[in-house]
């Protein structure tokens, strides 16, 4: 039988917790961050092996359902607009900010009325 393991390998469970650490001030993002990345991963293992299966299995249109379903299930992230990116950027300390992230303030608000 061939093995459909939704646990992630080391190798990605590493490189979550690597990006966990902009959350080392506060140990239950900290941890949620890694459950939730893991969780995804499970989840997206799930899913295309389920859709392989209906494409395998289902003839000609089933390649369509299937890209029907991961487009409905997974679909494409939405960019964060200029004023969520601002405000994301805010969250963190003024000496931490990059030259992009002024930026990306300065942007936002030159769009604001005066």
């Amino acid at each position: 039988m061939t093995d459909h393991s939704i646990t992630p390998p080391q190798w990605r469970v590493q490189e979550w917790w690597e990006q966990a650490d902009q959350y080392q001030d506060d140990p239950k993002t900290y941890f949620d961050y890694v459950a939730t990345e893991a969780a995804r991963w499970g989840a997206d293992q799930e899913l295309e092996a389920c859709l392989r299966l209906v494409e395998i299995d289902a003839g000609e249109d089933a390649y369509d359902f299937a890209r029907y379903i991961r487009a409905a299930r997974r679909p494409e992230p939405k960019q964060p607009s200029l004023k969520e990116q601002a405000l994301e950027t805010l969250k963190y300390p003024k000496d931490l900010w990059s030259e992009n992230e002024v930026d990306t303030i300065r942007r936002a608000l030159e769009q604001l009325d005066d």
